[in-house]
């Protein structure tokens, strides 16, 4: 496949909040009374939740136009219910209830299946969709990224504030999703038969329903031919997505030509993955060569220099390093929610600085 047809594809999530920053039982109707733009708005697990997706990208632009005019009608469909759009990992604010489940048959056999895992993990997240050429190459490419997921979790990290208080995390979100038995890091698959045969015991064992709850970090997508990046808090700001989706796409280009990496237990990643959503941009992340924990600005630039024959080749390694630059310099969603709260000790000081 060559850089140019590598096209992909980005899905935000996000709560809709009433004007005291709470959580909104109004996601659904917002969807439905929403003017789509290009791209698919859709319901979420809950009714306190939106979901949008791209179209077919090729480009930061184009991808950058859409989700702009993506949240700008989801936003306009809120504020006529006198909501808000919120894009944050976990909910602000200390809720007095649960979120109710969308009344679709799929949600509710989850809800009565799993239980409080789904009534209680509500959580906003953003997915990289990247073509393959066919399931194998795919298998392969996640095998090969999976090293490198704790530093791209740092990037656009944004859910440091959550039930009314800093919770010591950059990604709380990311604690809160891999509660779900099929979450977390993918193991090292050695060919598409092994992927598949642990999506059949999952089935077998009832710990997903469908193959659709296959939710490792990066999956085989089962209605498109990409691979899903879905480690990631919603960004703050379409330009953040825009800039994961671009970096990913490289890095993804610059593995698959790259060759083979060394082993790393799925333990190690683990806790890799623990350190780079406790600390996020503004502490240390370990290196995905060696491990060392290393300032996670400087990881990151290691990630965008091994990737940079990539970017250069589509026009994409000036926007990586000037979106970097401009993270660095005013910190991650998360730091700037930290900051945020520092000054009052108000969530609802948040909710205002990231409302749409």
């Amino acid at each position: 496949m060559n850089d140019d047809d590598r096209t992909f594809g980005i899905e935000e999530e996000f709560f809709v909040v009433d004007r005291e920053g709470h959580l909104s039982q109004s996601g659904n109707t917002v969807v439905d009374s929403a003017e789509e733009a290009q791209g698919e708005l859709q319901h979420e697990l809950t009714r306190t939740q939106v979901e949008s997706a791209t179209g077919i990208c090729r480009t930061s632009d184009e991808a950058l136009g859409q989700l702009k005019a993506l949240r700008a009608e989801l936003s306009e469909a809120a504020a006529r219910r006198g909501c808000h759009l919120l894009p944050c990992g976990s909910p602000l604010l200390v809720e007095t209830s649960f979120p109710r489940i969308t009344p679709d048959p799929r949600y509710q056999r989850i809800a009565e299946h799993f239980g409080a895992t789904a009534r209680t993990t509500s959580t906003c997240g953003c997915h990289i969709h990247i073509a393959i050429p066919d399931r194998e190459t795919g298998v392969r490419l996640i095998t090969r990224v999976r090293r490198w997921l704790p530093a791209l979790l740092t990037l656009t990290a944004n859910s440091a504030i959550s039930d009314g208080a800093d919770t010591g995390y950059s990604s709380w979100r990311y604690q809160q999703w891999t509660r779900w038995p099929s979450a977390g890091p993918p193991p090292e698959f050695t060919s598409l038969d092994h992927y598949e045969s642990i999506v059949d015991a999952w089935l077998r064992a009832g710990a997903i329903l469908d193959r659709q709850m296959v939710y490792w970090d990066v999956r085989l997508s089962e209605g498109q031919p990409t691979v899903e990046f879905r480690f990631s808090d919603v960004a703050a700001t379409p330009e953040e997505a825009v800039l994961l989706g671009i970096l990913i796409r490289g890095l993804v280009t610059t593995i698959l030509d790259d060759g083979p990496a060394a082993p790393l237990s799925n333990e190690v990643l683990r806790a890799h993955l623990w350190r780079a959503s406790r600390e996020g941009l503004s502490g240390r992340c370990p290196h995905p060569r060696t491990g060392d924990l290393t300032p996670a600005r400087a990881v990151i630039g290691d990630v965008v220099d091994f990737a940079a024959a990539a970017l250069e080749s589509t026009g994409d390694l000036d926007f990586v390093r000037d979106g970097c630059a401009r993270l660095f310099e005013s910190g991650n969603g998360a730091d700037r929610q930290r900051a945020k709260f520092s000054e009052r000790k108000s969530p609802e000081d948040v909710v205002e600085m990231l409302i749409h």
